[in-house]
């Protein structure tokens, strides 16, 4: 008698939360052990795989920069045991505000962090500053692009993408500031959303580079590109990283085409913060066409989402983040039997 081995499909969630400056600094309100009171269950709930993060703060001590305050989350949960790669100011230390955070069930091969790598910062000159400036300067991103290329078995390779682009708060402009959210005038607030949006776009094709280059080595690469867009799917930065036909208009572009897997949510729970009573749907998780075949839904954790915008907040602030967990779904068959093509792996990214 011949016995047939049948291979179960292996069940993968990838997930992206920012975590709204998790920190562990004396006198935060909330602290952090009320935060972590609500948050450790929140990531025990998302049960994911590979666990993008943004915002994580890291804490100073005697050996350097570190993440004690997530160590501390992660205590006593799967992610303790995951493997983890962050943004770095030097290769050891990480930033004391803002990083971005991979967590990996499965093993990391590599990783990268990208800041003007592919794009090179662009030159400008204020207009409304005072005094007035008299050369244009550097406009510079102010967070790096985080990737990883995760050895899901053998032969399966998924690189994992994990961002956060500028937020649409205005950047500084000298002479027009009355307070942190106060202008002395309105083109001065203009010339500040202007340069922000040119951060954030800017990351944006970065971000859609790295992509081209990683399909330049594979075609048929599993892609996924998670994180904090700080825009909706129709705003641009997110359509630059797309990549859609409608807008490139050439058909032998459509294996690069990345597709927003939180479409298959109804559109009235479409949405992963709040911002003056209107849900926004800021958080993305983009997989390629190839990932895509296996996709089996998506998640999006926000019945405890509160408003923290300013007009609809509170004299405290709740220990959640303001952003809502966001997962996709997948199962992977045996490696035999996906997209039949060897995938010759280059050192050099």
């Amino acid at each position: 008698m011949t016995s047939i081995s049948v291979s179960m499909p292996l069940k993968l969630r990838i997930a992206t939360f920012n975590m709204w400056n998790f920190d562990d600094r004396p006198g935060l309100q909330p602290s952090l052990e009320e935060r972590i009171a609500v948050m450790r269950p929140q990531l025990v709930r998302i049960n994911a795989d590979i666990l993008c993060l943004q915002e994580v703060n890291g804490q100073q001590g005697r050996k350097g920069t570190h993440f004690r305050a997530l160590d501390w989350l992660l205590d006593g949960t799967p992610y303790a045991t995951f493997q983890k790669v962050s943004t770095t100011v030097d290769g050891t230390n990480v930033y004391e505000e803002r990083n971005l955070v991979i967590l990996s069930r499965f093993p990391i091969l590599e990783h990268h962090q990208y800041m003007h790598r592919y794009a090179p910062a662009p030159m400008y000159k204020k207009v409304t500053a005072e005094p007035e400036e008299e050369e244009a300067r550097e406009v510079v991103w102010e967070r790096p692009i985080l990737y990883a290329s995760i050895g899901i078995d053998e032969k399966t390779v998924l690189e994992v993408v994990n961002l956060h682009l500028k937020s649409r708060r205005p950047s500084g402009i000298a002479g027009h500031r009355l307070g942190d959210a106060v202008w002395r005038t309105a083109s001065g607030w203009a010339e500040g959303f202007f340069l922000s949006s040119l951060k954030r776009l800017g990351q944006a094709l970065e971000v859609r580079m790295l992509i081209d280059h990683i399909f330049d080595r594979d075609i048929h690469a599993l892609i996924a590109v998670c994180g904090d867009f700080n825009a909706d799917l129709e705003e641009v930065p997110v359509e630059a990283i797309r990549g859609d036909l409608e807008n490139t208009g050439n058909p032998t572009l459509a294996p690069r085409v990345m597709i927003a897997s939180e479409r298959n949510i109804p559109e009235p729970a479409r949405f992963s913060l709040l911002h003056n009573g209107k849900g926004k749907m800021l958080d993305h998780i983009l997989v390629s066409r190839t990932l895509l075949a296996y996709f089996r839904g998506s998640e999006i954790h926000n019945e405890t989402l509160h408003d923290h915008s300013t007009a609809y907040r509170r004299p405290f602030l709740h220990p959640e983040s303001d952003h809502a967990p966001v997962i996709a779904r997948f199962e992977l068959p045996d490696s035999r039997m996906m997209w039949p093509v060897e995938r010759a792996r280059k050192k050099e990214r």
